[in-house]
């Protein structure tokens, strides 16, 4: 299977170690037409705002909402959760980040602080199994959800996995935990 991870900025190469550790073929996706040749996509960590510009610089932000609401599975990764989300909290009306408005969640960028608060945790995570290894790097936490969109992993009151349909975000980085259960996961949707 060919899965497209976004390539625009973030951590790209990870998730393709992680697709290809898999068996599967990584894509990376920088040009829309790219799109109509995969299975599915992951949209990495990075820095939100600056993704959202160059998706829509590019013209992929519009075919990444387009697949997403035609059925394609898409996983969203910190930055990629932020982006996947119908709201954004105060940082992201600051910004007048464009969000891909996908999923039923409100999302709050930088959830658990800066960089220097960044942190590992193993948590139990709702269909993909126990003791997680995760990692949490200026992280974004849903602040809560409607609709189809339903969490699957908490740290405190904080949602940080949540699950609609074909749709799948993190507000962590499993592509850097070397535990291919969350991609498993995903990829089982495609």
């Amino acid at each position: 299977m060919r899965v497209g991870i976004v390539g625009v900025q973030g951590a790209v190469s990870e998730h393709e170690e992680m697709v290809r550790a898999l068996g599967h073929k990584p894509v990376w996706i920088t040009r829309p037409g790219a799109l109509d040749d995969i299975s599915a996509l992951i949209m990495p960590g990075g820095e939100s705002t600056t993704i959202s510009r160059l998706l829509e610089s590019t013209g992929l932000f519009a075919k990444i909402r387009e697949k997403g609401a035609g059925g394609m599975p898409i996983f969203g990764t910190c930055a990629g959760m932020v982006l996947l989300a119908k709201k954004g909290g105060a940082q992201v009306r600051k910004t007048q980040q464009k969000l891909l408005g996908l999923m039923d969640m409100e999302v709050s960028r930088n959830a658990f602080g800066r960089q220097r608060e960044s942190f590992e945790a193993s948590l139990d995570i709702e269909g993909v199994g126990n003791r997680f290894p995760c990692i949490f790097i200026r992280a974004p936490a849903v602040m809560g959800t409607w609709g189809g969109c339903r969490p699957l992993a908490r740290f405190g009151k904080a949602i940080v996995a949540a699950e609609q349909g074909n749709l799948l975000a993190t507000s962590f980085h499993p592509e850097l935990s070397g535990d291919m259960r969350i991609h498993e996961y995903f990829l089982a949707k495609a």
